[in-house]
């Protein structure tokens, strides 16, 4: 009998337990799911000789950004993909994954970084580094926004 009462009481305190740890599971991807919640959409298109790009960014409640960038440069295939980031002052560091043209079996990814003027966003060229497969700029070398083809100007957001 004794044992009967010890082995009822441990499985209701596993059971206990178990409820506990889906609660504080659940509360912790409720705080995620609010910090990534959308809190301001701004859109952005550039137009340089034939190249295209438009950008769509969502600012998220923790600060950071996401959204989605087309880049339609003549005579290279499409090039669509997602941009996540953060604000650094005035400039935007991001990485922007993407496919190129009808090729969905590769993935690229590319650093950019895009500076905030009044109603523009202006990518930047800098020297790059690979290190260990992964490409940033390099560290000590300016990122020029003056000599540069695609100043992305703020527009209306258009839903495709």
């Amino acid at each position: 009998m004794k044992n009967l009462v010890l082995s009822f009481l441990l499985v209701s305190c596993l059971g206990f337990q178990s409820c506990k740890k889906n609660e504080t599971q659940k509360e912790a991807e409720a705080a995620k799911s609010d910090a990534e919640s959308i809190v301001n959409v701004q859109c952005y298109k550039a137009v340089y000789e034939n190249d295209t790009i438009d950008l769509k960014l969502n600012t998220l409640k923790n600060g950071k950004i996401s959204g989605d960038m087309v880049m339609k440069i003549a005579g290279a295939p499409l090039k669509n993909g997602e941009i996540k980031g953060e604000f650094k002052g005035d400039t935007l560091f991001a990485d922007y994954a993407f496919i190129e043209g009808t090729n969905k079996d590769k993935t690229f990814k590319n650093p950019m970084a895009f500076l905030k003027r009044e109603k523009q966003l202006i990518i930047g060229n800098g020297a790059m580094e690979t290190y260990l497969g992964r490409t940033y700029f390099a560290k000590g070398k300016p990122i020029d926004f003056e000599r540069v083809k695609y100043k992305l100007e703020a527009t209306d957001c258009v839903d495709k």
